[in-house]
């Protein structure tokens, strides 16, 4: 296809294959244990971190559905052991591979240009890190800084001002934005922080930023993105979130993209805009068109922020699928459940499903299964789905699936 003048059109059926053999969620397992976890974020180059746990965190129902023999702690010591990966701000809050830490330098720079215009701000700072120095890891329940803060954090995308934040948490939070903290570790969603420097090497952290002008930085976040959802097209998209981009800057990032050779487009039969995937992939793309790809059916659960559903415009146009996540959705309005996944099947989504893991029982409990209308589930894919139960019941360290009265059974 880069031999090509024109640009190719495939079928929606290929582009949707074509994901999903992006992402490893058809076919067998391309990714597998603690490397394969790491293996995917690099990929992804990012995957959006979520403190709720009902059935997993998001971060979590991430890499269980791509990545074979998975468990949490692999995440955990990839965080907080190897230091393979980092807890930061990208697409929101996000999980993202520590070697790309000089490409955010801009943003550690913007914001301690913030934190220099709060009144006091530095002599607590400078407090806070003699601290750490000497004591170690802290939290702010820990640190022993009293008071209340006026602070804004640019980790909060929101833009709200936090009037009186508690003075500890606010500086805490302002040097890990900065840079010059990073998270030692959690005790629930408890975050505790230590120095950078201890555990990030320092020609990483003093490494200027690979990008030399702010057009190459902004394409190198936009191939991320197209990377991490697989086939994205270039239009106004949810997976462009905290990129800053209107029309004309994404113009400018992808057509420096498509003249360096970093990514290729293609049109989709149906859909006017034209979509861009990495020409890495190129020849995956290739097996897709030609037929000779791995599309043997396989049966996962999806997380809620999952790349692959950052532009759920797109998942509608592709799939005809509406997936709303409704854990903020009031109970009386939720049309299916507080934490429902997609399940996908092959490459199509066959439903949603609710399941909580109830841990002092060591029971994982369905509380709701809603198949598409227009599918009839065959004896394959309840078999299938009965398996991915019991799967996602071990990663849940649950040792049983209670699904009466989920409608899964025949």
């Amino acid at each position: 296809m880069t031999e090509q003048t024109c640009t190719a059109v495939i079928t929606r059926a290929q582009a949707r294959q074509f994901i999903l053999a992006v992402q490893g969620l058809i076919g067998a397992y391309r990714f597998s244990g603690k490397g394969g976890a790491y293996g995917y974020v690099r990929q992804a180059g990012c995957i959006q971190y979520d403190p709720v746990d009902v059935c997993g965190k998001n971060a979590e129902l991430t890499l269980q559905s791509r990545v074979k023999g998975f468990k949490k702690a692999m995440l955990q010591e990839l965080l907080y052991k190897d230091r393979l990966l980092v807890d930061y701000a990208d697409k929101e809050l996000s999980i993202w591979p520590a070697e790309d830490w000089p490409y955010f330098s801009g943003y550690r720079e913007r914001s301690r240009a913030l934190g220099c215009s709060f009144q006091g701000l530095d002599e607590l700072e400078d407090r806070a890190l003699a601290y750490i120095t000497e004591h170690g890891p802290v939290s702010s329940d820990t640190l022993p800084i009293d008071g209340e803060l006026f602070w804004h954090s640019s980790m909060h995308w929101s833009g709200n001002w936090h009037k009186n934040s508690l003075a500890a948490r606010s500086v805490l939070e302002q040097l890990y934005t900065d840079g010059k903290l990073v998270i030692h570790h959690k005790n629930g969603s408890r975050k505790f922080y230590d120095l950078a420097e201890r555990h990030l090497p320092e020609a990483l952290l003093t490494a200027e930023n690979p990008c030399s002008d702010e057009l190459s930085l902004l394409a190198w976040r936009v191939k991320r993105r197209i990377g991490a959802v697989g086939l994205l097209w270039n239009k106004n998209s949810s997976a462009f979130l905290g990129l800053e981009l209107n029309a004309e800057r994404r113009k400018q990032a992808v057509e420096k993209l498509e003249s360096d050779g970093a990514v290729i487009p293609v049109r989709v039969e149906g859909i006017k805009a034209e979509f861009y995937y990495l020409s890495d992939n190129d020849d995956l793309m290739r097996s897709v068109i030609e037929g000779t790809a791995d599309l043997k059916p396989r049966l996962e659960f999806i997380a809620p922020l999952d790349p692959m559903l950052w532009d759920k415009a797109m998942i509608k146009a592709l799939w005809d699928f509406q997936y709303s996540w409704e854990i903020y959705t009031p109970a009386a309005k939720r049309k299916y459940g507080y934490y429902t996944l997609p399940v996908l099947f092959g490459d199509h989504f066959i439903g949603r499903i609710e399941t909580a893991a109830d841990r002092s029982s060591g029971v994982l409990k369905v509380k709701g299964f809603w198949p598409e209308s227009w599918i009839g589930l065959t004896k394959a894919m309840r078999n299938a789905l009965l398996k991915t139960l019991i799967r996602f019941a071990e990663f849940n360290d649950c040792t049983a699936v209670d699904f009466s009265g989920a409608g899964i059974l025949p």
